[in-house]
């Protein structure tokens, strides 16, 4: 059969999509034939509803799968409604937002079935199934309406990463992607996270595999490693295979957890590679002896969730039990073994005020990462954190479903003061940091910043406009002078220290 696989990406990040790539593989390892859709400004302009529906007649397919994010589902179900107009094969719906809005899915009619949660071996049944016009109904993780009921099938266990086919990195136009990405390149050496964060998807789909499998956490063996083996022949394969690459980033949610997993991954890879790379880390799972092996591989950013500056966020809101302490040790200890360290950071939490906001910054100031990056809080459905935002009674629902990324807005609504507060701090949060710091520069920084909060909501929307504009001046400036500052970098939402991007060759 031929399977045409749709990737809704559009306003948001460019990204890489590892579970497409592998049910890809295990497809193809079965006969099958894919192809893939990217729907992604970043990469071409969005298609129009012709231009689509005609790529859509062009390929012909068996079976279209979506995979769907929250924050997609609203483009995903128009370019559903766009392919039913011209083809009756089936619609299935995969990705994350199954587990968090299954029913909502199916109540949509857009859509013939669902996939709920990793699906390498659900998926493929369902094709055979259908290829050999056999009964799917018993299939692990299926959800379909029958009579006008929705039936959702328990899930499957998770598949054992080992023994998966080699990624179908061909289904995708790679070289485009690394070239569009500057160079960089994702890559997954894990899956699963220890942790519960209201906010992630982790503890969600924890529960449901809990609940549907009669097991508890130790025997769902959610959080598994590819070999250090097929991690390093995979990096072999990308090097002969593409150009440009510049830098790998893998993209596990926890790739410092097993100490002796990141000891054993740094030993093989400076034997293959020189290439510098990033890994995600976590304050509780860092210390000297993963830096140092880290540092001599050649890794070069170390990344760390932090979220907040505020204990009391981070405990209550969040599920995060970590001291300010801790975060700034670890950021200090990477530090000391010359690694650049960025810091993952969201404001707009429900319960959260511009006290706690402020700690955030007061926390970027006194730990000094090499960046950090911010976005709105997102309550994805189905999550703790959207219990809460709910319970709070601040959520602007109409924005919610209208969103596309979190970047650029917050779907919560606080009133008008801390509204505009938010929009300011989002805006130009290393002005924040900068006027929250040591730095020779502070007293400049905070005389802006003072100016930035006593502006009402029409002045700040007609300055708003040109505050990127003045921050690549500023930054300018005090380069020429030799004076340290973060300045907004790379993207419209990071901050990043000059002692790195002074430096930056890319």
């Amino acid at each position: 059969m031929k399977i045409l696989f749709i990737f809704p990406n559009a306003n948001s990040q460019l990204g890489f999509h590892y579970g497409i790539s592998h049910l890809s593989a295990v497809l193809k390892q079965a006969g099958h034939d894919t192809k893939l859709m990217q729907l992604c400004d970043e990469i071409a302009p969005l298609p129009t509803e012709s231009e689509f529906q005609a790529r859509i007649k062009e390929i012909s397919p068996d079976v279209i799968g979506f995979s769907v994010v929250t924050n997609q589902w609203p483009y995903a179900k128009k370019l559903a409604r766009w392919a039913r107009q011209v083809t009756l094969v089936p619609l299935i719906c995969g990705g994350i937002h199954t587990l968090a809005a299954g029913e909502e899915i199916l109540r949509s009619k857009v859509f013939d079935y669902i996939i709920c949660g990793e699906a390498e071996h659900s998926f493929l049944e369902l094709i055979e199934c259908m290829n050999c016009q056999k009964e799917v109904t018993q299939i692990r993780g299926l959800g379909w309406v029958e009579n006008g009921n929705i039936r959702i099938n328990p899930v499957g266990p998770f598949p054992e990463l080992t023994k998966l086919p080699f990624k179908d990195y061909k289904i995708f136009d790679f070289q485009k992607l690394i070239d569009a990405k500057n160079g960089w390149v994702g890559l997954m050496a894990s899956r699963g996270c220890p942790f519960s964060c209201t906010y992630c998807f982790n503890h969600q789909m924890v529960k449901r595999y809990k609940s549907d499998l009669q097991c508890g956490f130790k025997a769902l063996n959610y959080i598994r490693h590819f070999d250090v083996g097929q991690i390093i022949d995979e990096i072999r394969y990308l090097l002969d295979n593409y150009r440009n690459i510049r830098m790998f980033i893998f993209d596990d949610d926890l790739f410092t957890f097993y100490k002796d997993y990141v000891i054993e991954f740094c030993r093989e890879y400076k034997k293959v590679c020189a290439i510098p790379f990033t890994v995600n880390a976590h304050v509780g799972a860092f210390d000297e002896d993963r830096a140092k092996y880290l540092a001599e591989a050649n890794c070069k950013i170390v990344k760390f969730g932090v979220e907040s500056g505020s204990g009391r966020i981070r405990k209550q809101i969040l599920n995060r039990h970590m001291k300010n302490t801790a975060i700034i040790n670890a950021i200090s200890t990477a530090k000391r073994f010359g690694l650049h360290t960025s810091v993952f950071l969201m404001i707009g939490l429900p319960d959260e005020t511009r006290e706690d906001v402020m700690a955030t910054i007061q926390l970027m100031g006194e730990a000094k990462p090499g960046r950090f990056r911010w976005s709105f809080f997102f309550p994805f459905p189905g999550t703790k954190a959207y219990e809460l935002s709910e319970a709070s009674n601040c959520i602007n629902h109409s924005k919610m479903q209208n969103m596309e990324n979190f970047t650029d807005q917050s779907c919560l609504d606080f009133g008008q003061s801390h509204n505009l507060f938010l929009k300011k701090v989002g805006q130009v949060m290393p002005w924040f940091v900068n006027a929250s710091s040591d730095f020779t520069v502070a007293d400049f920084y905070q005389r802006k910043v003072e100016k930035i909060l006593a502006l009402d909501k029409e002045a700040w929307e007609k300055k708003s406009g040109g505050l990127l504009d003045d921050d690549i001046r500023f930054s300018q400036d005090f380069v020429r002078q030799g004076l340290r500052h973060y300045a907004i970098k790379y993207n419209r939402f990071m901050g990043v220290i000059s002692d790195y991007f002074v430096n930056d060759k890319g």
